[in-house]
């Protein structure tokens, strides 16, 4: 391992590694890379790893790299827990010129469906190698989950492959995170996940991204409580907090913390797949729409930062749906417990029901809390297309979906006929 001992001035460095005076400077500007100690009259000392990291990113250049995209897979690889320098770059980390991201993609995906994880993380190298941290992040590892998870949905994948696939990738977000350089900008940037959303990825890409632009960001993580949300903004003097969500149910708990935020004065934005599937859903949350991608996010944060404007307020619900949301909310047990009974009187067997059951109950909550029971359609349908990929007959939904109306006219009489007549009409649409 060569010497880390700061040793040799810049004329040697020059001459060993044949480097112009200007570039190193540069380079160590830009990128951090190398990292020279100072002698006590302020003059640059370098150790022999330094001049083997400069020799390390001049091969890579002659190989056709770009110096940003050395420096980039210099840093993967050191993420990833090996030394760039303890020996030649491994075999296949170098893509050939032909390789897009579409087939990069597919490779990966390939590798993680085989739970292969040497083959998965290598291909990842391979991507770094010639394109950036964000392109690499956003066009394989993000699109690439939204695919797994697509494919789980038609019943191609297994659950297994698909949480392998997200895992493979988190642990690669986690480590580039922790390989970002210090923050150059000092407001500070505070990302979460609101109570009951899982999902994070979305949310460390935002991390990664705004770290590399130099931002101090601080990364809450999953199912975070709004409570104790004021002192943790306060201790941490942040400008701006980042909320996602994934799913319809999610949203609501992100209006309540982003209500909540809103009352304590603290400036607030979101985003995620939910608000990209239904696109008036953003009208319900006091606080600023990110749009429908994290590159379109990440100049609207950094904007939010410097030049705050104040949040829209969010769009009133109608009184007669938040009564409506509120006896559907006494009474759903009891109308689930009922549906139970239906299916059993007429000998009927729904596969999953009781998973049918859960979701579609909270589904409901989070429509007529939100204020438009449509926005369980989107819901409705995802759940179709699950029955297909999974054989079951789609047959089952209609089924189903008239049997939780008949139940909710009985439990709750003429107070839940706009709930009723909604899922009837669903039911039909399956039936056609």
């Amino acid at each position: 391992m060569a010497s880390t001992t700061p040793a040799f001035n810049l004329k040697v460095v020059l001459k060993e590694t044949g480097i112009a005076a200007d570039t190193l400077r540069a380079w160590e500007r830009r990128y951090g890379l190398p990292m020279p100690q100072r002698s006590a009259g302020g003059h640059r000392l370098y150790s022999q790893r330094d001049i083997e990291t400069i020799k390390w990113l001049m091969k890579r250049q002659v190989e056709g790299l770009s110096i940003s995209r050395a420096v980039d897979l210099w840093k993967e690889q050191l993420a990833s827990g090996s030394d760039p320098l303890a020996g030649s770059i491994p075999p296949g980390i170098l893509p050939a010129a032909s390789a897009t991201l579409e087939s990069l993609r597919r490779d990966w995906l390939a590798a993680c469906f085989k739970f292969d994880t040497l083959a998965a993380e290598q291909i990842l190298n391979q991507a770094f190698a010639v394109h950036s941290v964000e392109i690499t992040c956003s066009e394989i590892m993000m699109r690439g989950l939204y695919e797994a998870g697509e494919l789980w949905h038609e019943g191609t994948v297994t659950v297994q492959q698909e949480h392998f696939a997200s895992e493979i990738a988190t642990r690669r977000l986690e480590a580039l995170i922790s390989a970002s350089p210090a923050p150059t900008r000092a407001e500070t940037i505070l990302v979460a996940c609101p109570p009951e959303e899982w999902h994070t990825f979305p949310s460390l890409l935002i991390t990664l991204f705004l770290l590399r632009r130099g931002w101090n960001v601080v990364f809450l993580g999953a199912v975070v409580p709004t409570e104790h949300m004021e002192e943790t903004i306060k201790s941490v003097d942040a400008r701006l907090v980042v909320l996602s969500a994934q799913t319809l149910i999610n949203v609501l708990s992100l209006r309540e913390m982003a209500r909540f935020l809103r009352e304590k004065g603290v400036p607030t934005a979101f985003g995620g797949r939910a608000f990209n599937h239904i696109s008036s859903l953003s009208s319900r949350i006091p606080a600023h729409f990110l749009g429908d991608s994290i590159e379109a996010a990440i100049p609207m944060i950094e904007s939010l930062v410097t030049d705050p404007v104040p949040a829209p307020a969010e769009e009133t619900i109608e009184k007669r749906t938040l009564q409506l949301a509120a006896a559907y909310k006494e009474k759903r047990t009891m109308i689930e417990s009922l549906l139970l009974d239906y299916a059993k009187f007429q000998n009927q067997t729904i596969d999953y029901i009781d998973t049918a059951n859960h979701f579609l109950g909270r589904t409901l909550t989070a429509a007529l809390g939100l204020g438009d029971i449509s926005y369980t359609s989107t819901e409705v349908h995802w759940l179709a297309d699950l029955l297909v990929g999974r054989n079951i007959p789609l047959s089952q939904l209609p089924l189903f979906l008239s049997y939780y109306a008949q139940a909710i006219r009985e439990v709750m009489g003429e107070d839940g006929q706009p709930l009723s007549a909604w899922l009837t009409a669903e039911a039909q649409k399956f039936k056609t």
